[in-house]
């Protein structure tokens, strides 16, 4: 049984700018995050009208997964065998106290589905696994900090038990207009191993 798994790419999205493998391809200051997601979305012909009923979190996550996915030419009109775990710090935060204003709305009190929908964090994996015809196993954690041991050791042990042949991994976390994404690919073949220094190195890239 191979014990050995790689990072085939990653992608990061922080600070108004969307770099893939460390390299830049798209970059947009003085945005707040929703003006910044959406004009990167028609920047980057992501092509995926749901997305503007999407919550910050779901718009974050799926959007990150494109410029990967895009870049390791996965077919979303076919199905794929690819895990996907997940983690951040804030859970679902950002639309919980939407949701919740318009609880306290006694004048017009309607609390809406499209936003309770969102109401939770693993929703984000829900939407990618849609676009993108994702047929595996699937999580999402909540830690304080970014913990490369976690998905170093979740995606391995699918991999090792034959439950998928891909992990997409990351971290997914928005709170207002604080944000930030970072997913990578593990693979069976490849050059980079997954290891933890190789997740922290490109987590802080």
């Amino acid at each position: 049984m191979n014990s050995n798994y790689y990072i085939s790419s990653f992608c990061s999205i922080k600070n108004n700018t969307i770099s893939l493998n460390g390299s830049m391809v798209y970059s947009n200051e003085n945005m707040e995050f929703l003006e910044f997601i959406k004009a990167a979305y028609k920047s980057l012909d992501t092509n995926y009208p749901k997305f503007f009923k999407m919550d910050g979190l779901s718009k974050l996550a799926i959007l990150a997964a494109h410029v990967l996915f895009k870049n390791e030419n996965i077919n979303q009109d076919k199905d794929n065998d690819i895990a996907v775990v997940f983690s951040n710090k804030s859970s679902s935060i950002d639309t919980d106290r939407k949701h919740q204003k318009s609880i306290e709305n006694k004048d017009d009190y309607y609390p809406s589905p499209a936003i309770f929908v969102y109401t939770l964090p693993n929703i984000c994996i829900g939407e990618i696994s849609i676009k993108y015809k994702l047929f595996s196993e699937n999580s999402f954690f909540i830690f304080e900090n970014f913990s490369a041991q976690h998905l170093l050791d979740y995606a391995n042990s699918l991999l090792s038990a034959g439950k998928t042949e891909k992990v997409l991994c990351g971290w997914v976390e928005l709170d207002g207009n604080q944000y930030e994404a970072y997913l990578y690919l593990v693979t069976k073949i490849g050059t980079i191993l997954h290891s933890k220094e190789n997740i922290i190195k490109f987590y802080n890239t």
